[in-house]
């Protein structure tokens, strides 16, 4: 059943809402012997269905099992021109292909005056919007009707679009070698995580240099610096470099805010954006810059001019809630977190074909944190176990990693002692396939397995000797990634000064913004 709900038909036909649906349907009955055609019944039929289940179709008797997969694929090409002509679907790119398309059906009927001058808006308006590559287009197309119809009425058109082709094309593989470099950085991050030690830091640094484009800054137009700043921005995550992430997290939302018409033409990185500096301000633990970003990112999705569609709904849901989530972890307010949970967990169930598995495990990762950070250790692991027994996610080995670390600090916690050989075994097994077992985790392991064989009245010494040496590591560039996953020195500091982490955690903000 899981399979059969996951029908490509199906799923589309439950995202539409109701005047889309609507609309559907007068544009199909807008010709009459559309009224009673088999793909407008089934339609009707998945509309109203809960699952989709093939044999209930064809037990309709509304098609027949060998013209199904054809009814099935008009339907969908139906649906999708239906959508394609909803104003709610309509921005500047689909307005500057439409009067491509146009122009293009103009030239080859001969109308080649009418077609230009088409062109010449259309590419006004490309270019005004950051539209380079569909730009780019309209000048080849451009080319193409100078090249058999000559208007004379410019002396030099053939140089103009020549230059305008050539400062075009320049920018755009510009565009096109930051944006390969950006989504390899952002491939690794997701894969690996951060820099582990000095052979793979030197390695990025000279992917990065070796691929970043040589350009004059001064000459690049909105959507170059976005990709230049994007580049930058995942090679100081990947090098763990929070400032750096924060100076260009600050430039590339600074960018949208400067051309304020990008913000509706481009939601999504406009969102993402917004993402990175909220979490670039959470790992520099500045709290008071923090909400007052946050703050400023509510305030502009919340407006009625925002876009509204279901990606841009996901996105403001998961960032949002991320963050609402992380601004508790800055300063140890643990049981004010726990409040969100349920709500959040709620939602995700009505985002579940929208959100994957990657996403959805670092929602576990921050609700087993914030539990362990107030002693819930038993609804901690209950919420490891969702991302340990998750078979297909492939993504971001180091949640994968931490999240084993933690499950064994809240075995112990938890007095769950029969099974912790067992997971030692498995964690120390784990760490060592991924190739990720370092100083800090080799240091935990050690400590955990010689709980057992340590008289009651010693054990805050040996939290002690453990603090003083993890504390060494709490600055070292590549070891201390493991304190972003898991504050391990205010837990000890919690053990030897008996009082809860969150109290710990409070106390050192205070101190550090006194």
């Amino acid at each position: 059943m899981t399979k059969e709900q996951k029908d490509n038909l199906f799923l589309l036909v439950k995202s539409l809402t109701k005047s889309e649906k609507r609309q559907f349907k007068l544009y199909v009955g807008r010709l009459g012997v559309n009224s009673d055609s088999k793909f407008l019944n089934l339609f009707n039929l998945l509309d109203k269905a809960q699952v989709y289940d093939e044999t209930s179709i064809l037990k309709s008797g509304i098609v027949k099992k060998q013209q199904l997969a054809n009814v099935k694929a008009h339907l969908y090409k139906q649906i999708l021109i239906s959508l394609k002509l909803n104003p709610s679907h309509q921005n500047i790119r689909s307005q500057i292909r439409e009067q491509l398309d146009f122009a293009s059906i103009l030239y080859h009927k001969g109308l080649y005056k009418q077609s230009l001058k088409i062109l010449d808006k259309a590419k006004e308006l490309a270019i005004v919007n950051e539209e380079k590559n569909l730009a780019f287009e309209i000048v080849e197309l451009e080319k193409i009707i100078e090249a058999q119809y000559i208007t004379r009425s410019i002396s030099n058109r053939a140089d103009q679009l020549t230059i305008q082709a050539k400062e075009l094309s320049e920018l755009n593989v510009i565009t096109s070698k930051l944006s390969n470099l950006s989504l390899q950085l952002y491939s690794i991050i997701l894969k690996t995580g951060y820099v582990k030690n000095e052979a793979e830091s030197k390695a990025i640094t000279k992917y990065f240099n070796d691929r970043l484009p040589k350009l004059t800054f001064s000459e690049l137009g909105f959507r170059e610096k976005l990709w230049y700043y994007k580049a930058h921005l995942w090679y100081s995550f990947l090098m763990q470099d929070f400032l750096n992430c924060y100076k260009y997290a600050l430039k590339w939302v600074n960018l949208f805010y400067e051309n304020p018409n990008m913000i509706s033409l481009n939601p999504v990185f406009f969102l993402k954006g917004n993402n990175y500096l909220l979490e670039a301000l959470y790992f520099i633990k500045n709290k008071p810059k923090f909400i007052s970003k946050l703050n400023e990112f509510n305030t502009v999705v919340s407006q009625s001019n925002f876009p509204k569609d279901e990606n841009v709904s996901t996105l403001v849901f998961l960032y949002g809630n991320f963050h609402n989530i992380n601004q508790h972890f800055i300063d140890g307010s643990f049981e004010e977190g726990l409040i969100m949970i349920p709500k959040i967990e709620a939602e995700l169930t009505q985002f579940e074909s929208k959100i994957d598995e990657h996403h959805k495990m670092i929602f576990y990762y921050k609700f087993a944190s914030l539990h362990f950070g107030v002693g819930n250790n038993k609804d901690c692991i209950k919420y490891l176990d969702k991302i340990i027994s998750n078979k297909s996610l492939s993504m971001r080995e180091d949640l994968l990693c931490f999240s084993r670390v933690l499950n064994l600090v809240a075995h112990y916690e938890a007095g769950l002692d029969y099974h912790l050989e067992s997971l030692l075994r498995s964690t120390y097994k784990f760490l060592i396939k991924m190739n990720d077992l370092h100083e800090v985790q080799k240091e935990m392991i050690k400590f955990i397995r010689g709980l057992q064989d340590i008289y009651p009245q010693d054990i805050k010494s040996e939290f002690k000797k453990l603090l003083e040496v993890l504390k060494q590591y709490e600055d070292h560039p590549y070891e201390r990634r493991a304190f972003l996953y898991l504050d391990i020195i205010s837990w000890l500091e919690s053990k030897i000064e008996n009082k809860p982490v969150g109290q710990i955690v409070k106390d050192k903000y205070l101190q550090l913004y006194a």
